[in-house]
Order: C-alpha cells, then sequence, then structure tokens
C-alpha cells in the first residue's frame, strides 16, 4: 500500500458518499493567533464548526498538512514526525454518529482490508454532566465489534473539547492490533500494542462560561487519521521510517553518509524528518524565512539540528546534500501540494543559505568551547557554560560532552538536563497558552480585527501600489499584525495617509457584504484573496463598498462604522521583500 493511494482512496471513497474535497490549508494559518502552525486538520475549519455556512455544503473531506513542534527532542524514535498529513471528514450539521462509524469501518475494513478481528474502538464512558456515549457503542456493536472490544473511558481519553469553552462531545476511537501475537479476546486500552488509528470527534454538546453544558442545536462531526501511522500498520512495520513513505529519503541518506539506518537510526529519522517539514515551511506561500522569531524561528531550528546530525553522521556539507533531499521531497508531494513545484528555488535558496550560515555559527561555537575550556576552573563544565553553547551556538548536549571528553573535562549533563527541562516548559507552556482560547476564539474583537484587516490592504494599495497584497496576518484581542510585499520601509507620511484612509472609510459607515460564487467568478470581478489555490470551486466573497472585495472565511462585521478608530503602532520588515504592520482598534 503506497502512501500516495492511501490519499487517493480515502478521498475517492469519501466523495463516492456525499462528500466534497476540499483543499488543504497552508501550514501557515490565516488570522490565528493560537498556533504557530496548522496542527490539526480541524484548525482549518473551526469558523465552520462554530456554525458559519461553507460554500461546499455540509459534507468535506480533505488531506491537511500540518506542522507540531511541541516535542521536537521526540523526534529520532519511530513514530514521531514535525511535519504529518491527516485523512478527515466532516459533517457540517448533516449526518451524525451512525453514518460516521459506518463509513469509518467500512474504509478500514473493505477499503483498506483491515481485520475485523484486529481492531477495538474506545467510546466515552460519561459523568455526572454528560450521559454515556450508549449510541455509538451500540453502531459498532450492529458493525460486528464484540463487547469484549469496546472499552468505555473517561473524559481524559474519550472526550473532547479544543479550550475551556465552546463546542465539545464524546469521541470514539479505533485501535488496530499492531503484534504478530495472538489478538487478545479483550480489549486492554493501557496495552500499547492496540495502537489508536482513527478519531471521531462528535460535537454535540457547548460548555458556557458559567461551566453549564447544553445540547447544540448544530452537531458537528470531525474525524482524523494520520497517514504515516496508518500506512505503517498497512505495510506491516512497527517503524513509520522503515515504510514507502521514506524509503528513498533514507536510502539516499545513507549512500551519502556511508553508513546503514540499522547503525544511525536516531540520526537518519531526524535528517528525514526535519528537511521535509523545512521543505514544507519554507514552501508555504506565506514567505516564511529561517529568523530569530515565530515560525522563522522553528524552520531554523529544523535546519539546524538536521545539518548537525547530517555532520555526525559523516555526510559532507558541502555537497549539496540538503538540496538533493530536497528535490526528491518536492518531487513526491508536489502532485498534491503544488506551491512546492512553484517554490522550489525558494525553498532550495533557504535551505543552502541557512547551511552556510550555520557552518559558520559552528565555527564560533567551536571557537567559544576552545574559549570555555582555556578559562575554566578545574575539571567540570557548568550547567550554564553547556546551555549557552546549546542555546547560543546550537551544540546538543552530546557535541559538547565528546568535545569535553577529548580535554579530559566532565560535564554537568544533570544540571543541563533540569535546565534544559526549564527551557521546555517555559516553551510548551507558550505554545499552550497560544491555544487557550479553543474554537471560542474567533470574538466580537477579533471578528473587527478581521475586517480591518481588508480595509488596511485596501488601503496600502491606494497609498503604496496596486500591486500591494498581504502575505499573512494575525490576529489577537489586542492587535492585528499585516504583512504585505513591499521594497521599502514606509515614511511617516505613507503610514499617515494609510491611516487616515482607513479611519475616513471607517466613518463612511460603510456596508459589509457576503455572497458566494464560483472560484472564477470571483477572480472575474476583480475580489483580492491570498493563495487563490488553496480556495475551493465555490468561494466565500466580503465586500466592503467600493472600497475592498476579498475572498475569506470570514468572520466580519457588518458595518465599518463598529470599528471604532484605527491607529498604526509599528511597521517594520518582516523578511526580505515583505514589510509588518502592527495596528489597533481604538474605543
Amino acid at each position: 500500500m503506497q502512501k500516495a493511494n492511501l490519499k487517493d482512496l480515502y478521498i475517492n471513497f469519501f466523495v463516492e458518499n456525499g462528500h466534497v474535497q476540499i483543499p488543504s490549508a497552508p501550514v501557515v494559518p490565516e488570522n490565528d493567533p493560537s498556533v504557530l502552525f496548522n496542527t490539526a486538520g480541524m484548525q482549518p475549519l473551526v469558523p465552520y464548526l462554530m456554525g458559519q455556512k461553507h460554500p461546499l455544503g455540509t459534507r468535506l473531506c480533505d488531506y491537511q498538512k500540518c506542522i507540531r513542534t511541541n516535542d521536537l527532542e521526540s523526534i529520532g524514535d519511530k513514530t514521531h514526525h514535525t511535519f504529518f498529513e491527516m485523512l478527515g471528514n466532516w459533517s457540517l450539521g448533516d449526518y451524525f454518529k451512525k453514518e460516521s462509524i459506518t463509513w469509518s469501518f467500512e474504509f478500514l475494513t473493505k477499503v483498506l482490508n483491515i481485520p475485523v478481528e484486529k481492531l477495538a474502538v474506545t467510546v466515552f464512558e460519561g459523568n455526572n454532566e454528560i450521559p454515556r456515549d450508549e449510541e455509538s457503542a451500540s453502531v459498532w456493536r450492529s458493525l460486528g465489534i464484540p463487547a469484549e472490544r469496546i472499552s468505555y473511558l473517561d473524559k481524559d481519553n474519550n472526550f473532547w473539547i479544543a479550550g475551556e469553552v465552546g463546542p465539545c462531545g464524546p469521541d470514539t476511537e479505533i485501535f488496530y492490533w499492531r503484534s504478530d501475537d495472538p489478538v487478545p479476546v479483550k480489549h486492554d486500552p493501557e496495552d500499547e500494542k492496540w495502537v489508536e488509528i482513527w478519531n471521531n470527534v462528535f460535537m454535540q454538546y457547548e460548555r458556557h462560561a458559567d461551566g453549564t453544558v447544553t445540547e447544540l442545536p448544530h452537531k458537528n462531526v470531525d474525524t482524523g487519521m494520520g497517514v504515516e501511522r496508518t500506512a505503517a500498520i498497512l505495510e506491516g512495520v512497527d517503524d513509520n521510517y522503515l515504510t514507502s513513505i521514506w524509503k528513498d529519503v533514507v536510502d539516499k541518506i545513507e549512500e551519502m553518509s556511508n553508513t546503514t539506518y540499522a547503525e544511525n537510526a536516531k540520526s537518519i529519522r531526524i535528517i528525514a524528518d526535519h528537511i521535509r517539514t523545512a521543505v514544507f515551511i519554507a514552501g508555504d506561500n506565506s514567505g516564511i524565512k529561517p529568523s530569530n522569531t515565530d515560525q522563522g524561528y522553528i524552520l531554523r531550528r529544523l535546519i539546524r539540528r538536521m545539518i548537525r546530525h547530517a555532520k555526525k553522521i559523516g555526510v559532507d556539507l558541502e555537497s549539496g546534500f540538503e538540496r538533493t533531499l530536497a528535490l526528491m521531497i518536492i518531487e513526491k508531494y508536489a502532485k498534491y501540494y503544488d506551491e512546492l513545484e512553484k517554490n522550489k528555488e525558494v525553498i532550495l535558496d533557504v535551505l543552502t543559505n541557512e547551511l552556510n550560515k550555520f557552518n559558520r555559527t559552528l565555527e564560533k561555537g567551536l571557537r567559544e568551547f576552545e574559549k570555555i575550556v582555556s578559562n575554566l576552573e578545574g575539571t567540570t563544565l557548568n550547567k550554564d557554560l553547556a546551555f549557552k553553547l546549546y542555546d547560543t551556538y546550537g551544540f546538543p548536549l552530546e557535541l559538547t560532552v565528546e568535545l569535553a571528553e577529548e580535554k579530559g573535562i566532565t560535564v554537568d549533563k544533570e544540571g543541563f538536563e533540569q535546565k534544559f527541562k526549564e527551557h521546555q516548559e517555559k516553551s510548551r507552556a507558550g505554545s499552550e497558552q497560544r491555544f487557550k482560547g479553543g474554537l471560542a476564539g474567533d470574538g466580537e474583537v477579533e471578528t473587527k480585527y478581521h475586517t480591518a484587516t481588508h480595509l488596511l490592504n485596501a488601503a496600502l494599495k491606494q497609498v503604496i501600489s496596486k500591486d500591494v497584497h498581504q502575505r499573512g496576518s494575525n490576529i489577537t484581542v489586542e492587535r492585528m499584525r499585516f504583512d504585505f510585499n513591499c521594497d521599502h520601509k514606509l515614511t511617516d507620511e505613507e503610514k499617515q495617509k494609510v491611516e487616515d484612509l482607513v479611519n475616513e472609510w471607517i466613518k463612511q459607515e460603510i456596508p459589509v457584504t457576503v455572497e458566494e460564487m464560483s472560484k472564477q467568478e470571483a477572480i472575474d470581478s476583480g475580489a483580492e484573496c491570498m493563495f487563490i489555490e488553496k480556495y475551493p470551486d465555490v468561494v466565500t466573497v466580503y465586500t466592503i463598498g467600493n472600497v475592498s472585495k476579498e475572498l475569506c472565511g470570514g468572520p466580519h462585521v457588518q458595518n465599518t462604522k463598529e470599528l471604532g478608530h484605527f491607529k498604526i503602532k509599528k511597521e517594520e520588515a518582516s523578511s526580505a521583500g515583505v514589510r509588518r504592520i502592527k495596528a489597533i482598534l481604538e474605543g
């Protein structure tokens, strides 16, 4: 079973069952401050799961690019990836538990030919607020899953809510027995040989700020199945990197390093994983470049970590290995994500430039190490110095230890690990804070900022150039951030003109209208859009009088008078050829 076939089989199955395929959203989310990257298949669909009408209807399916970097240090084992693909199908107020479970079961057993006897499921056991999910359990029994293979678990395992309030509900998870041992009669959720392959979430309740839970009139289904994990199951391996998804890349790394996967599995996995993720981030139309903040920082870390491990296993860093591997990945995925082919030269330049920069940093780090050692009192390198080499120069602990051992010096590894753990917890806390709002993130203030970005875009076109286009945006309750292509720093006069123009349109009390039309009709009508290829064939277009007409998922205010006073707080460079404006709405 090839990976590409899995995606095609999935989409074909759900299209045949009345679903419409939607394009994968970019890896960098639009107007979503909760995360740096799209981390799940449902994330781009949040407005529609909240009740907004989707232009393509109520049954949708897709394969979605996802990136998660919270557990970067876990990469190198058999199952973790920073970039992965999620297969998903959704019901927006259409079908519910019976159809959802039945289609999941049919796809696994009839299309992928997975034996029923190797499957088990979990459902929500219920609590004092929400009843036990007997409806799901009953459907599973009717399909041939015996009662012994249905486990009832608590809300920590089988109940879903994105944040603290908003849509929520029970889920049912499907497990596969990944072992040559006989399949147990009874499902044991604690037995790691049972591997989760699919999750169906039933959004049937809403949790309110006062803690109460009520039934939703508009019930949704959100499902997700990971491509990499499912491929490993279908191909009968317990190591994702031994599947057809990775074989050509792993073989090439073995050839370049003159080593084997068996000898250097961890480093080869890290190189393979990180180069793939770097290709997708650098190939995203949002124009992310390596930097010391946000997505650019993640991209830089991934490339540098990949380079460190390539050097460690003997890959010639002057050989152009990063370009060779990137081209293999672009060729493999371009059929599904055409932005990779379109942005191929950008991707290659990003990788090579960062490699050259890091080579210089590596040399500086080695010089810094020599300096530290020459000034060392005693024979132990303390945790602060070891962490400085890691944090400033990208030296992993094992490299510092190796260099120290050559000079008869020990390293405070325990102290370093403690300091590193503190650093990780701070990073993770920041990441969790980003997602705290959950599905309730588009409140009244954020909605105003959505509309303000359209006005700002229109004003920049008038003041700077008609060729100005949005390159990215980020919205929180405190401010809006808007990236746009521009070859110069805006003058004070230009900023004032832009600000005045936006405020003039706000004062004019212009109504904001919305309509659905075909993508081609929208283009022909002159509607502005960011990344046209990601939109489906039927789109939503928001019009603000004669000022702005844009394809957008929303939400927006009904009239510009709701926005208050627009104020530019800062204008700065974002990356080469891209400027960034931070602005607020007052009053």
